[in-house]
């Protein structure tokens, strides 16, 4: 009979632990979402999730006569706009001033 209670308690204690373990896992993934949102501080402050520059100016890039170019261009813009138009040319707008008015040294416009 003592064998059984035993055996019943290091059950419970055994569930109880993963419990825990599944509880902390979910407070650290929570932790990590919070820590890929970016606040934007200005007339109208809001809360950004990161988004993916890499797959993204890839993807935009991919039919340019210059790929490699046009990638580190856009990877630059979507950094600091957190945007990337839609398609592979043209829809500049989708991202606002921040996309269309920034230029190279010599004035011609930076994002692809």
């Amino acid at each position: 009979m003592a064998l059984r209670v035993l055996l019943v308690v290091l059950v419970l204690l055994f569930c109880a632990a993963e419990l825990i373990q599944v509880s902390s896992l979910v407070a650290m993934e929570a932790e990590l979402n919070h820590i890929n949102q970016v606040v934007v501080r200005g007339g109208h402050r809001r809360l950004m999730q990161s988004i993916d520059c890499d797959g993204l100016c890839k993807g935009r890039c991919s039919q340019h006569s210059r790929p490699n170019v046009c990638t580190r261009a856009c990877g630059t813009c979507c950094l600091r706009c957190k945007c990337v138009p839609p398609g592979t040319s043209g829809n500049r707008e989708m991202c606002g001033t921040c996309y269309t008015n920034m230029t190279t040294h010599g004035n011609q416009p930076k994002c692809p």
